[in-house]
């Protein structure tokens, strides 16, 4: 492929996700603007401080950055994150020992990359609404380009009602890109969602699923796109209807109670077994923007 062909749908790529983002962040500040009753109806409206970002370069060469979209303290969200990406350089010994074992050829030869994407992560005033996390993304070296994402919810108080709801739209976004891997592909991306987002040292999953994919590359890199950007569309028809539907149920001191107990859960989680967290800091992006996925308040029993 040329490099025009290659920059080409560098720039879409990079392009649909910071439109996705722009699309989300407006829409979370949308649900800031309802009136809120209950413990919260004397906050203003919460809104996004953003914040450009940079990746260090050890050539000191132009390594890219992103925006770093947070909002704290609001109505509706006590801190949600809704960051886009753009990076390029190369990658470090660590990083080029974790694509050689993920199957990335020739990384010792040339650790050239590049990679954009959109990550958020959502925590909620109200226990009654749950938490909860989607990216998506593409990756690139000269040996190989793939994209990744998926999106899961992660409820401390579960309604039955609101995960069949959010599986509901994931399926959704899996419909019409034909099966993966041989089998369906809505069910390959559920199951591996649920291996993903298990805790093995709690011995349980962290929330209630959604899907999860990675090194997607099929060979048809226009239908590999277009269903991340499918993902990418269904995510607030997914979360949004939740969000309204719960946001104003009454809440007591123990609902609040399990959900930082729950939010310990996920905290262990990115720390621990992330991918996404641990490349962010092997390869030296912004370590605040990485983080961003850490909630502001959570306990452990």
């Amino acid at each position: 492929m040329s490099e025009k062909a290659v920059t080409d749908r560098r720039r879409r790529a990079a392009d649909w996700f910071r439109n996705l983002r722009d699309e989300i962040v407006a829409r979370f500040e949308a649900l800031e603007d309802v009136e809120a009753v209950g413990p919260f109806a004397g906050l203003a409206p919460g809104r996004f401080e953003v914040t450009p970002t940079k990746r260090t370069a050890e050539d000191g060469g132009d390594a890219g950055g992103g925006l770093m979209s947070v909002m704290r303290g609001g109505r509706v969200f006590e801190k949600v994150g809704v960051n886009w990406s753009e990076v390029q350089g190369s990658l470090g010994a660590r990083a080029q020992a974790a694509m050689a074992a993920r199957g990335v050829p020739g990384m010792a030869e040339d650790p050239r990359f590049w990679a954009s994407g959109i990550s958020l992560v959502a925590h909620m005033q109200n226990p009654h609404v749950p938490a909860v996390h989607m990216n998506t993304r593409m990756f690139w070296t000269p040996h190989a380009c793939w994209f990744g994402g998926g999106a899961d919810l992660n409820p401390c108080i579960e309604y039955e009602e609101d995960t069949a709801h959010f599986h509901a739209e994931m399926r959704a976004a899996c419909d019409g890109h034909g099966p993966l891997d041989g089998a369906d592909r809505y069910a390959r991306l559920k199951d591996w969602a649920d291996e993903y987002f298990y805790i093995p040292h709690r011995k349980r999953a962290r929330g209630v699923g959604g899907i999860f994919y990675d090194d997607l590359a099929t060979g048809d890199w226009e239908a590999d796109f277009a269903f991340t950007q499918d993902v990418g569309r269904h995510f607030l028809p997914a979360f949004v209807p939740i969000v309204e539907r719960r946001r104003e149920i009454p809440w007591t001191e123990a609902d609040r109670h399990t959900q930082l107990v729950h939010r310990g859960l996920y905290a262990e989680y990115n720390l621990v077994y992330d991918r996404g967290t641990k490349f962010g800091l092997e390869s030296g992006h912004d370590a605040t923007a990485v983080l961003m996925s850490l909630p502001p308040e959570a306990r452990w029993p």
